[in-house]
């Protein structure tokens, strides 16, 4: 096969907040994107091997859809890092609101949910005991 990548495509209702949210808030990078009479209607963002698209679209005329409210219900997406806690210790101090990290399934893991209330969650492997908290570490 030659399949090398698969990379989430997720409609927002505000591309400047999503932008925000992962460029300032998570730390992601603007790689592409597409501006269309001025406004920035697609992008892609990458951290480390990481990807996302995401795409504003027009709400009238060609190429236009309406979207509900909760589309981001049901999907969640795991990044895998290599110190999920580090992560969350940026992420904090850039001023996202991610959740206090747990260990789970032998992972340290933190969660966030974008503006459109797409779930994300990063994650890296420890042998710290399951459901202790990053607070009864310290």
């Amino acid at each position: 096969m030659n399949v090398n990548e698969v990379v989430p495509f997720f409609a927002v209702k505000n591309m400047e907040k999503s932008i925000a949210f992962y460029v300032d808030g998570l730390g992601f990078e603007l790689k592409h994107k597409w501006v269309d009479e001025g406004v920035l209607r697609w992008c892609r963002l990458q951290v480390r091997g990481a990807g996302l698209m995401l795409q504003q679209f027009r709400t009238e005329g060609i190429d236009s859809r309406q979207l509900s409210d909760n589309k981001g219900e049901g999907v969640e997406l795991f990044f895998s890092c290599d110190d999920a806690v580090a992560f969350y210790t940026d992420a904090k101090a850039r001023g996202a609101d991610v959740s206090e990290p747990r260990v789970g399934n032998g992972n340290w893991v933190t969660h966030a949910k974008d503006p459109d209330g797409y779930r994300l969650s990063f994650q890296s492997s420890t042998d710290v005991a399951e459901g202790t908290k990053l607070s009864d570490t310290q």
